[in-house]
């Protein structure tokens, strides 16, 4: 029996390390296998445990289990991940040490741990620590300890979601972000519409605006700090830039006729946007700094929705050039315009993916929205939502999320109805509706919020 074991005992454990390296290998490869083929469709989520964070005290105890409900709610939201309840759990929160018992995460079918502890420091910042565990590979995968001021543990629970997201599906994460976005309120005869914004979860919403005047087309600038949108002044349109940080607002320019769809370079040094001039639409470019203004397009036809791409070389627009509302590209100097929406159908508001390898769309077909996708060169068209109205797409830092919203019809009595945000990601089965106080348009999603120095 001595022998027998000590044999047997050696080959066991290899089988029982092998076993779990080629789960653990089995589950990246299902991960890289989701970045690369988007069309592949529904992803089972990987099971994720995530107890409470350890409090030091009844305070850091509170916060420990509220920031515990936002990184769940991030990553279960994302579609990815699937947290486990916590009365699974067999070994509890308090008896968690410098090494989990990974035999007990192993038999609730967890494949990844999240542990943490939050403590009060001297000067009264907390220290929030957090560390990602393989189970099966029984390793700590990621490490970090953040300190903050006790009112910004919402945003260390959103940097601590983004690790995990990074670490494990081997993509940047997108929930440390904020959301600008038309609130809308009162009657259809008498509309107020007010610049809002809030954090990607729909935490933290204020307004920006007073609703004094109509806004429309909130757009985020590279900086995270700075929107640039259309508002009505004395019926008069005008592009504004608004500075979130400091709440001052300046005038881009008085533009004679109408102006739509104004967004930022991603350089950040410019904004295109579209001029109604004697009866015709084009795109134009307008330099920041010396606020010269240069025409890209010259046609005859209604030229508006531009964006450029990530790399600020293309710019994507929608015409009727051709007869109907259709998706175009052409160079950031205004040449090579080629259509590239072909489908049946109007095509509408194209945006740009940030990591460049596709532009999201609205399309209109049959008295049906849709939002769908399509690579640049105009292959690949997916469709991932349908409704009554469904409109204004805006990508996630890392182009794997869409956000948009959603107008619902009202009733014979002009009832009902009212518009919400929704996000989708490029599966297209992991639809979500976002929080707001009341009726919201028009979302833009901001990059990644940058750390603070030494952050």
């Amino acid at each position: 029996m001595d022998m027998m074991d000590k044999y047997t005992r050696p080959l066991i454990r290899l089988m029982i390390g092998l076993m779990a390296v080629l789960t653990v290998l089995g589950w990246h490869s299902a991960q890289a296998q989701l970045r690369i083929d988007i069309t592949r469709g529904n992803v089972d989520p990987m099971p994720i445990a995530i107890p409470v964070f350890n409090g030091a005290g009844p305070r850091e105890n509170v916060v420990g289990t509220e920031m515990v409900g936002v990184i769940s709610g991030n990553l279960s939201r994302s579609g990815l991940f699937r947290p486990l309840d916590p009365k699974s759990f067999i070994q509890k929160p308090d008896a968690i040490g410098a090494l989990p018992r990974f035999g007990d995460w192993r038999l609730i079918n967890a494949q990844a741990l999240v542990t943490g502890a939050v403590t009060t420091e001297a000067d009264g910042r907390l220290r929030v620590e957090f560390r990602l565990w393989d189970v099966f590979g029984e390793q700590q995968m990621e490490g970090r300890v953040f300190f903050t001021r006790p009112d910004n543990w919402r945003r260390v629970a959103h940097l601590i979601s983004d690790k995990i997201y990074e670490r494990l599906t081997g993509e940047s994460g997108y929930f440390d972000t904020r959301i600008v976005f038309v609130s809308e309120s009162g009657t259809k005869a008498a509309r107020v519409k007010r610049l809002a914004i809030m954090d990607q979860d729909g935490a933290n919403q204020r307004f920006l605006t007073s609703g004094r005047h109509l806004v429309l087309t909130p757009r985020f600038s590279p900086t995270t700090h700075q929107i640039t949108y259309l508002s009505y002044f004395n019926d008069k349109p005008r592009v504004y830039i608004y500075d979130i940080n400091t709440g001052q607002q300046e005038v881009l320019g008085d533009f004679p006729g109408m102006t739509f769809a104004p967004r930022f370079s991603p350089s950040g040094d410019s904004v295109v946007m579209s001029l109604a001039r004697n009866g015709n639409s084009d795109i134009y470019l307008m330099n920041l700094r010396s606020r010269a203004v240069a025409r890209l397009t010259d046609s005859p036809s209604i030229d508006t929705s531009p964006s450029f791409s990530p790399d600020n070389q293309y710019v994507t627009f929608n015409s009727d050039r051709g007869g109907t509302q259709q998706i175009y590209v052409m160079r950031a100097s205004g040449a090579d315009v080629k259509r590239i929406s072909f489908g049946d159908g109007r095509y509408a508001t194209p945006v740009w993916s940030p990591r460049g390898d596709l532009i999201a769309f609205t399309k209109i077909y049959k008295g049906r929205f849709y939002i769908g996708v399509m690579r640049p060169d105009g292959s690949g068209e997916r469709l991932l939502t349908e409704s009554f109205l469904d409109e204004g797409p805006t990508w996630s830092p890392n182009g794997r999320v869409l956000m948009f919203f959603r107008e619902r019809p009202s009733d014979s009595r002009g009832l009902g109805g009212g518009s919400r945000l929704h996000s989708i990601d490029l599966t297209g089965y992991n639809e979500r509706e976002i929080p707001t106080l009341g009726d919201a348009s028009d979302p833009a999603w901001s990059p990644l919020i940058p750390l603070p120095e030494g952050g």
